[in-house]
């Protein structure tokens, strides 16, 4: 690795600006900042660096997918509700030129049936869920793990 640290980017879908105040039974208490912290600590740690956008807006997402392209060298997605239907965000994480992790704080597949699909999938390396915030943590160590760091 470079005397700079790598970029990793983390990427926060709808409604992921309200967590530690929405539905804390089932998202808990920490908030989307909490999580972004302990992404960035371990990232540290590990010798890279992260870089957190979040949006409630589909369109936003996937220009910042494009954004990412010879910019990030991983992308770590948290993409909310979209995970289950969004192909124009699919599309755009196939494009990009680095590993994506896909990343839950919940189990989608122990949840309603509609959750169980994701269009994300196909194109990530793999998916973190059901670890709530220790989520973001495993996420960056599985990006670690497959740039080699």
């Amino acid at each position: 690795m470079s005397a700079e640290r790598r970029l990793v980017g983390l990427l926060s879908g709808p409604n992921l600006n309200l967590l530690g105040e929405r539905q804390p039974e089932l998202y808990g208490t920490a908030t989307l900042a909490d999580h972004v912290a302990a992404a960035t600590a371990e990232a540290q740690r590990l010798g890279l660096a992260v870089e957190h956008h979040q949006s409630n807006h589909e369109g936003e997402l996937v220009e910042l997918a494009h954004q990412a392209r010879g910019r990030f060298a991983a992308l770590i997605v948290n993409a909310g509700a979209l995970t289950h239907y969004s192909w124009s965000l699919h599309d755009a994480l196939a494009a990009f030129d680095g590993p994506v992790v896909e990343l839950h704080l919940t189990n989608p597949a122990a949840r309603e049936a509609w959750r169980h699909l994701s269009v994300l999938a196909p194109v990530a390396a793999g998916t973190i869920a059901g670890f709530g915030g220790l989520g973001y943590r495993l996420a960056v160590q599985a990006v670690a793990g497959l740039l080699g760091e």
